[in-house]
């Protein structure tokens, strides 16, 4: 379930670098700011800032989401990614909506920026075609590792780039004279940031509440199952999020005649290849004995103690007992310890049925070992 080694350090590695990338662009947005006396650069810089707080989100969970299950976390510790998710998804929705607020009351009150040096300009490119690169290389990682959290810590980067979009056009819009423009494009990007940050919140919310799988990703898991030789059915899929993994588990079923390990075999066998092809950490295998469905018609047939006792008095010797618990009903299948003659064989299986008058039989058979044969 926990990323290998290598996938960690990727991981750690590209966040690492956001929050170098993120320190030095906002040391120079807020000094070059200063300097060019552009308010507009001097606040991206301090909401550059803001990744930061992002980056230090990511970087504790990706610490404990690497860690081992133990006892007070028997599944593992993946759901501290999707927490984180949900923080990065909360933080988007609090900056976009903070720079629809501020946009809106700047248009509303008419104000305008003041005249600023190109140099504020230029910054505002670099910073730009800086957080877009940081963003295409954070979700390059967070693609190939598919994790939510580091995607979404990308998309904050990318809302970043969005914001420095703004300062640059609003810059650009001062230098020639259209004040107004930089409010206008802020209330649009404001609005897109909410859009990103609600989406992430509301996806992380679904994997915190056990949200199923897509409806398409569990027909795949589906056939995977149906694939594997020895399955005549499957129901009950269920399936919920850990994290960027996945908890599944299901209802198959199986030749009512198979043994235990054989049944056992089976469901091993579906694990492995369901985890070989799709992004699962746990899968819990039910095996069904033929189509049961009516678990309260089986559940009233007599236990095996019971059926044995009858047996072993209606036969007055050993024998071994082989049951079918079945929605016909029970069946029982009885093989001597000892060979006997056809005619004391039948009679000894009349004998069996007899006993067993109101166990719900759908079938009785009674066997010995062919002539010659010793205990």
């Amino acid at each position: 379930m926990a990323r290998s080694n290598e996938e960690q350090r990727q991981a750690m590695r590209s966040t690492w670098i956001s929050v170098w990338v993120n320190v030095f662009l906002a040391s120079a947005q807020v000094a070059i700011g200063l300097f060019a006396r552009s308010q507009a650069l001097i606040a991206d810089g301090l909401h550059s800032l803001s990744d930061l707080v992002a980056d230090a989100v990511v970087l504790v969970a990706a610490r404990h989401s690497h860690a081992d299950a133990d006892e007070n976390h028997p599944y593992g510790h993946a759901r501290f990614e999707t927490a984180a998710s949900l923080a990065i998804g909360l933080i988007l929705l609090g900056t976009g909506v903070g720079m629809v607020w501020t946009a809106g009351v700047r248009l509303h009150d008419g104000q305008g920026i003041h005249a600023v040096h190109p140099l504020a300009l230029v910054t505002a490119l670099l910073t730009l075609l800086a957080k877009e690169g940081l963003f295409r290389y954070m979700r390059h990682v967070g693609e190939r590792l598919k994790s939510s959290m580091l995607i979404a810590n990308a998309w904050h980067a990318r809302a970043d780039a969005a914001s420095s979009l703004v300062v640059a056009a609003g810059i650009g819009a001062n230098l020639l004279g259209y004040h107004s423009m930089d409010s206008v494009a802020a209330v649009i990007v404001g609005f897109m940031i909410v859009k990103a940050g609600w989406s992430f919140s509301v996806d992380a919310f679904h994997s915190l509440t056990d949200h199923a799988l897509d409806p398409e990703e569990i027909e795949r898991i589906r056939k995977t199952v149906e694939a594997v030789g020895g399955v005549h059915g499957v129901h009950e899929l269920r399936t919920r999020r850990m994290g960027d993994w996945a908890v599944i588990d299901m209802h198959v079923e199986v030749d009512a005649h198979l043994t235990v390990s054989e049944g056992h075999y089976i469901a091993e066998q579906i694990a492995a290849q369901v985890k070989a092809a799709h992004r699962v950490a746990e899968c819990t295998v039910h095996i069904d004995p033929g189509t049961v469905r009516h678990l309260e018609r089986v559940l009233a047939l007599p236990p095996r103690a019971e059926v044995q006792a009858r047996v072993q008095a209606a036969l007055g010797r050993p024998a071994e007992l082989r049951l079918h618990y079945l929605d016909s009903g029970l069946e029982v299948e009885a093989e001597l310890a000892s060979h006997v003659t056809a005619a004391e064989l039948q009679r000894l299986q009349q004998a069996m049925q007899a006993a067993l008058v109101g166990a719900h039989l759908a079938r009785v058979r009674l066997s010995c070992p062919p002539a010659g044969t010793h205990a």
